[in-house]
């Protein structure tokens, strides 16, 4: 019975794929391995039509499949945003403090042995950073009057520069005529460099007038925290 089964299965599979089935659909009404299935079918053809049928199904089903898949990652990062911030809970004081410090450890200007005396200097394209920061310098009692914002662009996008002064103005929340220093940044841009397209509203530059002492404070909480570690 096994042996006569096969030749109906075949015949169908035939029949189908002259239909314009894919071998996909073939498949769900002929249950064979895929190989056999291209056995059997390897001389069918199709005509013009149905391989364009047949080539826009595929199309429709990575669609499909791609949709799936991105609403499938949304949901998961959505999940797991959702667990950081309880994870997180409310930024203390002390938190605040800590964190102000390792960004500026990470991304602050450094005092140069041959330039004493620097003051607090912090350079960032990122505004959720920016922001960080500068909620830090207030806790911090530093005054946005002592605050100077330069911003820099590559000296191929300075048209933009008013599109880049309302950019930063709205989300570092400060005053447009805060940001009117323009400092240009000239040589080749790399080919493999992506902050150039539209979406490119150069770097911000975060100065604090007469900041010596608290430059040398951040220095010493930086080392506290390195020795502090390093003794666990």
């Amino acid at each position: 019975m096994f042996e006569m089964s096969k030749p109906s299965q075949k015949e169908n599979a035939i029949s189908l794929r002259t239909q314009g089935k894919s071998y996909s659909e073939i498949l769900k009404e002929v249950p064979v391995a895929k190989s056999t299935l291209s056995l059997w079918l390897r001389s069918v053809g199709l005509s013009k039509p149905q391989q364009q049928n047949i080539t826009e199904k595929r199309l429709d089903a990575a669609r499909r499949g791609g949709a799936a898949k991105k609403k499938q990652r949304l949901e998961n990062t959505e999940r797991i945003f959702e667990e950081c911030r309880k994870e997180i809970g409310i930024i203390s004081k002390r938190d605040l403090f800590i964190l102000g410090i390792a960004l500026y450890w990470a991304e602050g200007s450094k005092e140069k042995t041959y330039h004493i005396g620097s003051g607090v200097s912090f350079t960032n394209m990122d505004p959720k950073m920016l922001k960080m920061f500068l909620v830090w310098l207030k806790e911090m009692g530093v005054s946005i009057d002592e605050m100077v914002f330069e911003i820099y662009l590559h000296e191929t996008r300075k048209d933009i520069f008013v599109d880049a002064q309302a950019y930063w103005s709205k989300q570092l929340q400060i005053p447009l005529e805060r940001l009117g220093t323009l400092y240009l940044k000239k040589g080749a841009i790399k080919t493999n460099r992506h902050n150039i397209d539209d979406e490119y509203y150069g770097i911000i530059r975060v100065r604090v007038r007469k900041s010596s002492e608290l430059y040398r404070r951040i220095t010493g909480w930086s080392d506290a925290i390195h020795k502090s570690q390093m003794s666990q």
